[in-house]
């Protein structure tokens, strides 16, 4: 999923359409299901060919949805509803700036300048919200929720036009149920990534990658009823045996096959004092997975003109979580 912000200004909003956020779609050839397109040239990606193949995708009703939604209400610049989806997934997808995606949209017949562009972006907002949801559909939940909301949280940073580095980050939340943005928040550079900035409500769950592993932020989401799913971060979320014993969780894991998934009963410290228990769950990668995961650290690392260490060298064997979530909620459906 791809946020986008073409004016960044310091706001913070939790209604829904306060501002239009952009969604990215991807194609999983595996599964069957549309979830994103990724493009490379406007030649090469908007061929007729890949096209067509794009278009089986698409939902029943797609192209009747983008005049019922607003989105195609005038036929003077973009003659139809795939030449309008070829156009916003130009700049949603490839990340073409407005002005680079006039300039490719003239290529394929339609003259547009960079403020038309903005405009049919945000009249469009609707209707690429009511594809994802389309696609989404096809898939289950990414945890069984047992009824109960799941909420991504995650952020992204925006550059202003000749930064040289970040200048904005942006906040948000996601509803994994309908794909919708239901809070975000757009701080300066200095804004850290921490669940205490997210509204959380009773019965929620919240999703985040290892940034968002920290005991303060475990003790933000109990404290409002609800539960945390987090990629555990073993540096600044250490978990404990039920004696208070710290854990290697490494050394926990070296007895574990390829493809098994594995659970234990842990707790972590309360920033307050005291423990919150969950557990920590964890499958073991295959050859190629750990591959793939090392390779990703190498290139991270050579990016911060660091090493990778060894035992995250040893950590990129695994994939495990530590969460909050009762044991009703099955270890593999949590993966």
């Amino acid at each position: 999923m791809l946020m986008r912000t073409s004016k960044p200004t310091r706001a913070s909003a939790a209604d829904q359409g306060v501002r239009p956020i952009s969604v990215s779609l991807i194609i999983d050839f595996h599964s069957g299901v549309l979830l994103c397109w990724g493009m490379a040239t406007a030649e090469e990606s908007l061929g007729s060919e890949n096209w067509s193949i794009l278009r089986t995708f698409l939902p029943k009703g797609w192209k009747e949805m983008a005049r019922s939604t607003g989105a195609l209400r005038r036929a003077r610049d973009i003659p139809d509803a795939e030449s309008l989806l070829r156009l916003l997934l130009l700049h949603v997808v490839n990340g073409y700036s407005l002005a680079e995606t006039a300039v490719r949209a003239g290529e394929l017949g339609m003259e547009l300048s960079a403020v038309a562009v903005f405009k049919r972006l945000r009249a469009s907002e609707e209707w690429l919200r009511w594809l994802a949801e389309q696609q989404r559909g096809r898939q289950p939940v990414a945890v069984e929720s047992q009824g109960r909301p799941v909420r991504l949280v995650d952020a992204t940073t925006v550059s202003e036009p000749g930064s040289t580095g970040t200048d904005w980050r942006v906040h948000y939340v996601v509803n994994l149920a309908n794909l919708q943005c239901d809070f975000f928040e757009l701080t300066d550079v200095k804004g850290g990534e921490t669940l205490r900035r997210i509204p959380v409500r009773s019965g929620d769950i919240i999703l985040g990658d290892r940034i968002y592993a920290t005991p303060v932020g475990v003790a933000h989401v109990k404290a409002a009823q609800a539960d945390i799913l987090v990629r555990l971060n073993r540096k600044s979320l250490p978990v404990f045996d039920a004696e208070g014993n710290w854990l290697d969780v490494l050394r926990l894991f070296r007895r574990m096959k390829v493809g098994q998934i594995q659970q234990w009963s842990t707790q972590v410290k309360h920033p307050s004092g005291g423990w919150v228990t969950g557990r920590l769950i964890a499958l073991k990668r295959s050859a190629e997975a750990a591959r793939l995961a090392r390779h990703r650290l190498e290139i991270n690392a050579s990016k911060k003109q660091k090493r990778v260490s060894p035992e995250s060298w040893e950590a990129a064997r695994y994939f495990f979580v530590w969460t909050t979530l009762a044991d009703s909620f099955l270890a593999p459906g949590v993966l």
